[in-house]
């Protein structure tokens, strides 16, 4: 009965191949679209398209390789393990997992503050201090939601990527309809990048798509 139950309560923890591809899309609309796709179209114009493609030949070597060394080496440890496997324990691995976690911190708090922002544009302009606050209160649910475990986490996530690739594939064949198919390009001069020499701006959007 013990067996049984351990047996039990180790595969209620995993996460299902629909809830790591759920959460996987999640993200990379939470971060990839809604957040970092207005800043690239401000750093490089109608060339946003460019760089995206540009990105994701850059992030498919690292997808690839994250692939083949988690077969290699099956871990929940993810980055620091191969950090491990690597460098070896010391301070290089140390060193490299603190700045591993510091950008999630970063990209977390982006989406947060890019999440605030947005919603509150569905209220008058007196409304625009609170942004910070909704942030937080997403950051606050999304620890929740992970306290309560991977079970929790695979269906929340499920459910909000319908939602999301729904509301993107909508959102997009309104904006064709309504822009016309012949004139997509060449109706955006970045503008942002007058501060950043020649071909950084470039540079920089190809960094954030990555």
């Amino acid at each position: 009965m013990r067996g049984n139950s351990r047996g039990n309560s180790g595969k209620d923890q995993k996460l299902s191949l629909v809830g790591s591809i759920s959460l996987g899309t999640g993200v990379m609309i939470g971060a990839g679209i809604f957040v970092l796709m207005g800043q690239i179209a401000e750093l490089v114009g109608d060339l946003f398209p460019i760089v995206f493609i540009a990105g994701a030949i850059v992030v498919g070597f690292s997808s690839y390789s994250y692939v083949k060394f988690s077969n290699a080496f099956p871990s929940s440890g993810g980055v620091v393990k191969f950090f491990n496997k690597s460098y070896g324990p010391g301070t290089t691995t140390g060193v490299f997992s603190l700045l591993m976690y510091v950008s999630m911190v970063i990209s977390e708090s982006l989406v947060a503050g890019t999440f605030g922002a947005y919603t509150l544009r569905l209220f008058p302009e007196g409304f625009a201090g609170y942004a910070s606050i909704l942030g937080i209160l997403l950051l606050v649910t999304a620890y929740i939601v992970n306290v309560l475990g991977n079970k929790v986490i695979g269906a929340t996530a499920t459910f909000t990527a319908i939602i999301k690739v729904g509301g993107i594939a909508l959102l997009a064949i309104a904006g064709l309809i309504a822009s016309g198919f012949a004139d997509i390009t060449g109706k955006y001069i970045p503008e942002n990048t007058e501060a950043l020499p020649q071909g950084f701006g470039f540079v920089a959007a190809l960094a954030l798509s990555i």
